[in-house]
């Protein structure tokens, strides 16, 4: 069974920074096109930044040069490293795996982690 355990949630002050971090199970990560998205309340989940097994780190233009993602594929272990935190950051965040079997596409999510930003 694959599974996506996320961690490092929480509140914080504007300005602040979190690491939030994505432990998977029954999957390889180094296979995988993982991924970090957000959803606030009332509004439609978007995507944050994505890892392909192969190539650069693509980010959303409204993090760039505050978040940065990482992988350690040999812990299956992926990572978001949030600095310079907004109000507007204010959501839930998902961690994604996508996977290539038998010529179909699969993907998983993990089951968010709050992340609020106020004063």
């Amino acid at each position: 069974q694959v599974q996506l355990v996320e961690s490092g949630g929480g509140l914080v002050q504007p300005g602040g920074s979190l690491r939030l971090s994505c432990a998977g199970s029954g999957i390889i990560f180094s296979t995988a096109v993982m991924g970090w998205y957000r959803q606030a309340p009332g509004k439609q989940r978007e995507l944050v930044a994505s890892m392909p097994s192969v190539g650069s780190i693509k980010y959303a233009d409204f993090v760039k040069g505050r978040f940065s993602a990482s992988r350690d594929n040999a812990k299956n272990t992926a990572f978001l490293q949030m600095n310079s935190l907004k109000p507007e950051d204010t959501a839930v965040y998902y961690c994604k795996a996508g996977v290539s079997r038998f010529g179909n596409w699969y993907e998983y999510w993990g089951q968010g982690t709050q992340v609020t930003v106020s004063s």
